[in-house]
């Protein structure tokens, strides 16, 4: 199993089975791990059955919705103890493009981390109104001036890993989620000094379902600059 990608879901039924699809019509072995939030849609019921289908397929199914941060953490454990070499994760909303997953891989070849940049380059943001896309484009500048950050963009969730990045990272003393789950891993990748590439994408807003982001989200990324920054001294 060399490569996994892992979609945390909560009410997704609308999304799951066209995403899984999409990836595995791409016909170059990548497994999936969907890590289900107990969705009371009936996504992890859809889940088991893409699972039945298809041995690629992984379902891991969690008690209560505790925060996607803690999703992407139970699926990397799972791709850690079953061995892959190759960790992606990203939405399930279809906000993230499943056709860009061997660029990604083709970029982990020369990176230890890849990151899917929505600002690399210019704006490459679809359906979003002018408030969001100013606060997602301040959040990045504030994290960047705050830490140095060498990206274009910080808070975004579509990434790939090289096994050592993940197991170099002690997944059990994460608990940040949202924006600063995306900040805190890139974060401390780049001061483990692991190598960081970045793949413009084009971000659109979900096909489907209802955004997550709240202000809990926001504020934790806020707080989250400060505490990695006397966390790691600098």
């Amino acid at each position: 199993m060399k490569c996994m990608v892992v979609i945390p879901t909560y009410n997704e039924r609308d999304n799951i089975e066209k995403l899984v699809s999409a990836i595995l019509e791409l016909k170059q072995n990548f497994h999936i791990a969907i890590v289900d939030d107990n969705s009371p849609d009936g996504t992890g019921k859809i889940a088991d059955d893409l699972a039945m289908r298809y041995p690629e397929v992984n379902v891991i199914h969690r008690k209560e919705k505790t925060g996607i941060g803690q999703a992407y953490i139970e699926g990397f454990k799972y791709a850690l103890i079953n061995g892959v070499e190759y960790i992606f994760q990203m939405d399930a909303d279809f906000s993230h493009d499943p056709a860009l997953l061997p660029t990604f891989l083709e970029m982990l070849k020369c990176n230890d981390m890849v990151i899917g940049s929505r600002y690399r380059g210019g704006v490459r943001v679809l359906n979003w109104d002018f408030k969001r896309l100013l606060l997602s484009k301040f959040a990045t500048k504030y994290v960047n001036i705050i830490t140095g950050l060498p990206v274009t963009d910080a808070t975004g969730g579509f990434k790939g890993f090289r096994r050592k990045v993940l197991e170099s990272i002690d997944l059990d003393k994460i608990r940040s989620d949202g924006y600063s789950f995306q900040i805190e891993t890139t974060y401390i990748a780049h001061k483990m000094h692991f190598k960081i590439g970045e793949v413009p994408i084009i971000f659109v807003d979900r096909h489907a379902g209802t955004s997550k982001m709240t202000r809990r989200i926001i504020w934790e990324a806020i707080w989250m600059v400060w505490r990695l920054l006397f966390k790691w001294k600098i």
